[in-house]
């Protein structure tokens, strides 16, 4: 946790609601960090805003304090803004990234610069949600904005989202749906918006439908996914970009694309954390990050000399080698840095796949074939994809995935080897099925044989040549294709080996082929291409970050959760059936000061049974109670999607209850054909 820091150069003023209107009628929600000079317009201030659907009243209050009111004590005011439909917005939310919540994200920015208390300049803060739609509504270019800080947030929401990795149907498509389907018909507080609380909740339970309805029929990048990834036309965003994430977040690999795509001022920083903000981060060593946010806010709107501009473009945490564990609550290393990106410093280094699982060598010659049809059980030590943080998310030792891949290694290192960037697998191959997918594991293997993953990257290989007009393999024909890997900076040790590994599954990261393909790999004109960062000397003088800190939190308890879901993974070797469940959203809290109780338990469970991908199955189930001085309402649904080999399955069940009395109840069951997946 962050130092708690509560003596500010400016007294606050917390407004708790305050209204934006719509230009269509709607009002949206927010809550308004002030300096206690701007009152009034006596002396008007730029504006921070903070635009999200997570509920500020009960969602993330605390979080949203220890931020806002830390900034807003440095001379900002600070709007945190619900989205349409959510938290204590009027409307529905119909879908993430919508052009109704740019249009209405580029209205607040105008409303908040006409404010009396608002100097006429607004920045965007955000993280996850929050970082996407700065950028997009950046792209929108509305005048008061001024500049953009985006964490863990992407510029493609095709390649690097929860929905499609490489092509591959990700894991998180139909958690993170099950997860947005219980948040989304929840009731505003009837202590903000009075007796139509009631109207409201109707409203939005009858709207809600399961996203993954939608999203399953855009299993290609087409327009739907193109609408709101920045990287179709990065000259839209012509304003400053700070953009921030974390290694083990996996939207990281953001941050190097956005400073190559963009041509306005712009600064990346990747630490070690995972999806957090730098100053409050399960994975250390956290950061001073808001005093960051306050030196880039003072350059960028205050005209303030801060240096912030006088460092190097790209900042990264390089990392040392871990063993393999569940869970790391800090990852050693240290700060290195680079003056621009892409660095003419980092040069690729090719290590071709060769004989008897060998790595080492220029690619071009040919070195024969090996053949991998990787069992479904290849995946289990994968953990989460990397966007928590939490207690068992990180890949275990991956000498037990290896067992069903293809493995090459150096031989040991003679000195350390540095990488930063994105490592390619360069793949000369055929398949025996017309749909096939690889999953490709960089790894760095210490000498007693201990297997850490250092970086992932998988495709799908009817996407070989396109994302957008994929075309299914013909058996025993040979292809061409580039797959590639995270961004990563990592620290090869001396003595350890570099070893790739190459599988036809990764259960449960990605949904499997309709049939398990054997894919054969010609050896030497394949090869593992990777970005070799030398030394700089300059990183030795780097200046350090400050201590971590932020405002206090407000005031809330947190309760023990009986029977709360656990992180397993369970594998029957008789019948061959492996289970894997992820906790989700658990938690029980009290907020004393809005006189509010708010408990919710979920898990995501991913079965399949060795052997018969179309047995593969997710299992979601959420649980949510809201209690209200006056009111208590109960939200369960429940979600399973399974698959044939020609379609997928979605089904869905919800009950909403008042006190006891069932007030909704709702089903689904679709079907929707694969495309290529």
């Amino acid at each position: 946790m962050p130092q708690v820091q509560d003596a500010f150069a400016h007294a606050v003023v917390v407004v708790e609601p305050i209204w934006v209107p719509m230009p269509d009628g709607t009002r949206l929600c927010g809550k308004l960090w002030l300096p206690q000079t701007a009152l009034g317009g006596a002396a008007p201030v730029p504006v921070l805003l903070e635009y999200l659907p997570y509920r500020l009243r009960d969602g993330t209050r605390t979080r949203d304090q220890g931020l806002h009111m830390f900034v807003a004590g440095h001379g900002y005011a600070c709007l945190r803004l619900d989205i349409r439909g959510t938290g204590e917005s009027d409307g529905i939310i119909t879908d993430e990234y919508t052009v109704q919540e740019q249009l209405d994200g580029v209205a607040a920015i105008a409303w908040a610069a006409d404010q009396p208390w608002c100097d006429g300049q607004v920045a965007m803060i955000g993280i996850s949600w929050g970082g996407f739609n700065g950028l997009q509504i950046a792209a929108r270019q509305p005048p008061a904005l001024k500049t953009v800080i985006t964490v863990g947030s992407t510029d493609d929401r095709y390649a690097t989202d929860i929905h499609w990795v490489g092509g591959c149907l990700s894991k998180d498509n139909f958690d993170w749906s099950s997860t947005m389907f219980a948040g989304n018909d929840l009731p505003p507080d009837p202590q903000v918006v009075g007796a139509r609380w009631k109207d409201m909740w109707v409203e939005r339970m009858q709207a809600n439908t399961p996203w993954i309805l939608n999203w399953l029929h855009h299993q290609r990048r087409d327009a739907y996914w193109q609408q709101g990834s920045v990287c179709e036309d990065y000259a839209a965003i012509t304003l400053p970009v700070y953009a921030v994430s974390g290694w083990a977040d996996n939207y990281s690999e953001a941050v190097p694309r956005l400073l190559t795509g963009l041509s306005g001022p712009r600064l990346g920083l990747i630490g070690p954390w995972a999806h957090s903000y730098p100053q409050d981060v399960t994975v250390q060593p956290a950061i001073g990050w808001l005093q960051e946010v306050v030196r880039w806010c003072d350059h960028w709107m205050k005209g303030i000399d801060t240096g912030m501009m006088d460092q190097p473009m790209y900042r990264v945490w390089m990392q040392d080698w871990v063993p393999p564990q569940t869970c790391y609550t800090a990852r050693p290393g240290r700060w290195v840095a680079e003056d621009i990106w892409p660095s003419p410093r980092v040069v690729p280094k090719e290590l071709a796949l060769g004989p008897a699982g060998a790595l080492g060598g220029d690619l071009g010659a040919g070195l024969g074939q090996a053949q991998v049809c990787s069992p479904l059980w290849v995946g289990l030590s994968a953990g989460e994809i990397g966007r928590y943080g939490d207690e068992a998310d990180w890949p275990t030792d991956q000498r037990f995935d290896d067992a069903g891949s293809l493995v090459f290694e150096t031989d040991p290192l003679t000195e350390p080897c540095e990488i930063l960037g994105a490592a390619q697998l360069r793949l000369r191959f055929c398949s025996d099925k017309p749909q096939a997918l690889v999953a490709v594991r960089l790894n760095d293997v210490a000498p007693d044989g201990r297997s850490t993953r250092v970086a992932l990257g998988m495709l799908n290989l009817t996407h070989r040549d396109s994302h957008e007009h994929p075309s299914a393999l013909v058996p025993g024909q040979v292809y061409d294709t580039v797959v590639e890997l995270d961004d990563i900076a990592h620290s090869f040790p001396k003595g350890h080996r570099i070893a790739v590994s190459v599988s036809t599954t990764y259960f449960p990261i990605a949904w499997p082929s309709p049939e398990l393909a054997t894919l054969t790999v010609h050896l030497g004109h394949s090869g593992l291409i990777l970005p070799i960062r030398p030394p700089r000397a300059a990183d030795a003088d780097l200046p350090a970050f400050g201590p971590a800190l932020s405002a206090p939190q407000t005031p809330h308890i947190y309760h023990t959760v009986e029977d709360a879901p656990l992180r397993r993974v369970a594998h029957d070797m008789l019948t061959g059936k492996m289970t894997v469940d992820f906790p989700r959203w658990t938690y029980a809290k009290t907020m004393h000061d809005i006189g509010q109780t708010q408990s919710s338990k979920g898990f995501v469970r991913h079965e399949v049974i060795d052997g018969d991908p179309t047995s593969a199955a997710m299992i979601t189930d959420y649980q949510v109670t809201m209690q209200f001085p006056d009111v208590t309402i109960h939200h369960h649904s429940t979600g399973r999607m399974s698959c044939s080999a020609t379609h997928f399955r979605v089904q869905m069940q919800v009950a909403l209850h008042q006190g006891d009395t069932l007030v909704f109840e709702r089903a689904w069951d679709e079907e929707i054909a694969r495309d290529m997946v």
